[in-house]
């Protein structure tokens, strides 16, 4: 398809998606699979350019909150049957993933890997031996217990966004890139269009999937979501001679960082805290020295190898972040035919997948029926009834 067809905006269509990330590219892909009907996709820039390209795109089980670990299994499934459901390659990538507590949450960590096991999960809990021998480069003198799942690993959420759309638009649907939504046409307690610096497309079902653009925009349509943008940055370090590559990706409380191979030379290291606020289009593109410098020396202290490691590069973006640091997902109660599909928190690319297919499911059916999203619902901070998992741990 030719770079002018892919920005022609149609007058009418069923369904537009705002946002071509891999939220909104997988519910294209789902509802297109479901012959949904005339179904358009718009985004200010071209697929997979804003968080999802800057994701550390982490695929793991590990939730406290069970319709989470639901949906991650779903989308594990489909990232490790990718040519079969998507038609492309695809870049799974399996190493395996631990996940480290604090001390003092190891019962916590057992209730989690019990509930994560009863809904499917492939995890186990290791001790220390077992996990210095899964790892011989980690210092884990104070872990008593860890969870392991070895069929985890990581990803590349450019290229999911990319090949959901391309599958997408092999079923007929329409993208518009540099196709800026600058409002939402609201008649009569219902969503009509969007209007945008191309022209406008009417529709009576309209799904916002913009990430940290949401807030602004439903704001314009009288309607006020929870959602804060949170800056953070990511070092890309080249791996010592001497030490081990390929190793699990791993998220660590005890360090506060998260960290993975980067194919077999190379290591990402990432935050668990960034700041706020932060403007989604002017914030830095690159990571500061200083900042890099403190991530890469907490991760240190699990990894101790890292300390002779070069620094290539440094990757920063914004999460949108909701006062339960879970996704807002669902009908906008107000307005009659907006779905929202946001405030992911930095989670959203390891169930992505899933996140499309129920997305397609309340749309349509007008109910999720693959996993029940119903505490996801965007209306859930207005009624006070924030979503607090049994065993969450204290930076959940």
């Amino acid at each position: 398809m030719s770079p002018a067809k892919s920005n022609t905006l149609p007058n009418k269509a069923d369904v537009v998606i705002i946002g071509a990330g891999v939220m909104g590219t997988s519910i294209a892909f789902h509802l297109a699979k479901r012959s949904a009907g005339k179904i358009v996709v718009i985004d200010k820039d071209h697929v997979g350019r804003g968080g999802s390209g800057r994701s550390s795109a982490l695929i793991r089980m590990h939730y406290s909150f069970t319709a989470e670990v639901e949906l991650a299994l779903i989308s594990l499934r489909m990232f490790q049957n990718w040519p079969d459901i998507v038609g492309a390659p695809g870049d799974f990538r399996k190493t395996g993933f631990v996940r480290i507590v604090h001390p003092h949450e190891t019962a916590r960590l057992k209730l989690n890997v019990e509930m994560q096991r009863q809904l499917g999960a492939h995890v186990e809990l290791i001790d220390q031996r077992q996990l210095r021998e899964l790892e011989p480069d980690w210092n884990v003198d104070e872990v008593e217990l860890a969870a392991y799942e070895p069929d985890s690993g990581y990803g590349d959420g450019a290229g999911a966004a990319g090949d959901f759309l391309s599958a997408a638009r092999d079923r007929g649907v329409t993208y518009a890139s540099r196709t800026q939504a600058t409002s939402l046409i609201v008649e009569n307690g219902g969503i009509a269009g969007v209007a945008t610096d191309h022209g406008t497309v009417f529709s009576p079902v309209v799904i916002a999937a913009t990430g940290p653009w949401t807030r602004p925009l439903l704001r314009q349509a009288g309607y006020d979501l929870p959602i804060e943008c949170e800056y953070h940055q990511v070092a890309i370090l080249r791996n010592p001679p001497e030490m081990k590559g390929g190793g699990c990706a791993c998220i660590d409380s005890v360090t506060a960082t998260y960290f993975r191979s980067d194919a077999h030379d190379k290591f990402l290291v990432g935050d668990f805290y960034g700041t706020r606020p932060v403007d989604p289009d002017n914030f830095p593109q690159r990571a500061s020295d200083e900042s890099m410098e403190e991530i890469i020396e907490r991760a240190c202290r699990r990894v101790p190898k890292l300390a002779g490691a070069e620094v290539m590069r440094g990757v920063t973006g914004v999460y949108d972040v909701t006062p339960d640091s879970r996704p807002l997902l669902g009908v906008i109660p107000e307005i009659r035919g907006l779905y929202v599909c946001a405030g992911f928190s930095g989670m959203g690319f390891k169930i992505s997948p899933a996140i499309g297919l129920v997305m397609s499911e309340f749309v349509l059916d007008e109910k999720a029926t693959s996993v029940d999203i119903g505490a996801f619902r965007p209306s859930r901070f207005a009624e006070n009834s924030p979503i607090n998992a049994e065993y969450e741990y204290v930076d959940d």
